[in-house]
């Protein structure tokens, strides 16, 4: 019996592909089976200069799955206990799970496409962008 991932960590998902070279392929994520949550957002980043670093935030709510629909994407995370994890997206049947309580950032190659789909509409309030703070709330 395969082992449940621990969803108040970050971790790998892989999604199911349909298809093949001759043909192409077909990746799907749906929501509460192959993403573990109802999809109520989507968006993406593209075109972002390689030395760039984004993300730096954490959620009150928000659960996420990225995914590198293109290029390279490096994502760090870390957990409130000072848990460090490092995560390369290279493929665009893999994801990573980003529950609310992970700090995250990111580094693009200059050719990434990131689909990002979440568990909530978006809220300015959802953001943690105090590191300080985000220690603090998740401890």
């Amino acid at each position: 019996m395969a082992k449940r991932p621990d969803f108040s960590k970050p971790h790998l998902i892989e999604l199911p592909t349909i298809g093949d070279g001759a043909v192409g392929y077909i990746t799907v994520g749906q929501g509460n089976s192959q993403v573990p949550f109802a999809i109520k957002r989507a968006f993406w980043t593209y075109a972002t200069p390689d030395h760039i670093v984004r993300g730096r935030h954490a959620h009150h709510q928000t659960e996420q799955v990225l995914v590198a629909m293109a290029g390279r994407i490096v994502v760090m995370t870390e957990l409130a206990n000072g848990e460090l994890m490092t995560f390369r997206l290279e493929r665009p049947d893999v994801g990573i799970y980003i529950p609310p309580n992970a700090w995250h950032t990111m580094q693009y190659s200059s050719d990434a496409v990131q689909l990002v789909l979440a568990s909530t509409d978006f809220e300015a309030e959802d953001y943690i962008y105090s590191h300080s703070e985000f220690k603090r709330i998740w401890a």
